[in-house]
């Protein structure tokens, strides 16, 4: 359904304080909160998970368990704004989902181009410096599996794009729209998205690693808000998501099978959009 998703300037009445602080709230109960609860099945279906999410050794988990438990994870996230949605009467009718036009198709192409353009770029930039990048948490659950790899591409594409779009595009950065105009509200919803990342980052790296990764993740969240904006419809973002983490696991995918070099993988899983609150 589609409905108006950017307020005139005489209906941006929303008190920017509050506006902010529902975008947290909402971060962390969609991102934290309720996928914590989401994935206890998984848990219970393979409890040598509760022991690899402690020490980040999956390799003796189930591969079906790993599967189940991002599955859920996901799910959590979208359970999470319908959730938010119906609190607030706000309704599914907020969900800005229609066929994708011409002009979609072009963001959307614009959108999965830039984010893997942005992606290679910052890789680059961060080798040619020597700045590392944090460990990736996705990196531990795959556990050298060709096939866990091949499994988070399906994933991606069903799970992972469509509810962290739903989460931080049509929920968060549309609610915020009530406050701020559209490019103040991607910026915000950018900001934290990646501020909420940054205790999983620093346990994983240190302070530069963590900047550097955090750094990224912003200015993908940037690509897809904008495409968002400028589309007013859910589908686009989400496909540009899907894209640029698709092309990312293919990567990690061709490295193992053809051996090559083993730093390449890392470079390209700097944790865009894809860290796991488990």
């Amino acid at each position: 359904m589609e409905t108006p998703s950017r307020p005139s300037d005489v209906e941006r009445d929303g008190a920017p304080l509050r506006s902010m602080l529902v975008a947290i709230g909402l971060t962390v109960f969609g991102l934290i909160l309720v996928p914590e609860f989401m994935t206890l099945p998984a848990f219970l279906a393979d409890p040598a998970l509760l022991e690899a999410a402690q020490t980040g050794q999956y390799g003796d988990t189930s591969l079906g368990g790993r599967t189940l438990m991002m599955a859920l994870n996901f799910i959590g996230m979208a359970v999470a704004g319908v959730i938010y949605l119906l609190w607030t009467d706000r309704g599914l009718s907020w969900i800005d989902l229609r066929i994708p036009t011409m002009r979609d198709w072009k963001y959307i192409i614009g959108g999965s181009v830039g984010s893997i353009v942005f992606l290679l770029g910052m890789s680059n930039l961060y080798a040619v410096l020597g700045v590392p990048a944090a460990e990736s948490q996705i990196m531990d659950i795959i556990a050298g599996d060709q096939t866990m790899v091949l499994i988070m591409i399906a994933i991606v594409f069903l799970f992972n794009a469509p509810a962290e779009e739903f989460l931080f595009r049509n929920i968060i950065q549309k609610r915020l729209y009530e406050a701020f105009t559209p490019m103040r509200s991607v910026l915000i919803a950018s900001v934290i998205f990646a501020i909420v990342h940054l205790p999983m980052y620093m346990l994983a790296g240190s302070m530069v690693a963590t900047a550097a990764s955090l750094v990224i993740m912003f200015g993908g969240s940037v690509i897809f808000g904008y495409v968002y904006v400028k589309a007013d419809n859910l589908l686009v973002p989400t496909a540009a998501h899907a894209a640029l983490n698709a092309f990312q696991f293919v990567i990690l995918y061709i490295t193992m099978v053809y051996g090559l070099d083993e730093d390449l993988a890392p470079s390209f899983l700097t944790d865009i959009l894809l860290v796991f609150p488990l």
